[in-house]
């Protein structure tokens, strides 16, 4: 049992991260600092996107389930739980690279708005 809930506390972990990596730049908007870290953890999963890696927590999913006495599955958290949500079909390679550059789009017009309220208070100041 306790396997089981480790297992499902990595899910919403994980499901946690990959909203922060698409939207976390609009964090951004509110407190500057936010950048220091969205801007490498929206990197990371861009780059898992490119290079089709699986990301790291899977496998820890997938041990934890095992621990449990329950499967895992082989493909990435995306295909697993976020996929089958929007598309009945399996994910082929261009649409994970369509889906990294949808994380870079969305974070390219949020650190936008970052830099253009920034300049737009300094012209303020000045």
């Amino acid at each position: 049992m306790t396997y089981r809930i480790l297992a499902d506390f990595v899910v919403i972990t994980h499901g946690a991260f990959v909203l922060f990596v698409v939207f976390g730049g609009f964090l951004a908007l509110r407190k500057i600092r936010w950048a220091w870290v969205h801007v490498p953890a929206a990197a990371w999963g861009a780059y898992i996107e490119f290079v089709g890696w699986i990301c790291p927590l899977t496998p820890l999913e997938n041990y934890l389930r095992g621990l449990a006495g329950e499967s895992g599955y082989p493909e990435g958290f995306i295909e697993h739980y976020l996929y089958p949500l929007m598309y009945p079909a399996g994910l082929t390679r261009s649409t994970q690279l369509v889906l990294g550059c949808i994380v870079i789009a969305i974070n390219l017009i949020a650190y936008g708005l970052v830099v253009g309220r920034a300049l737009k208070s300094r012209r303020q100041i000045v």
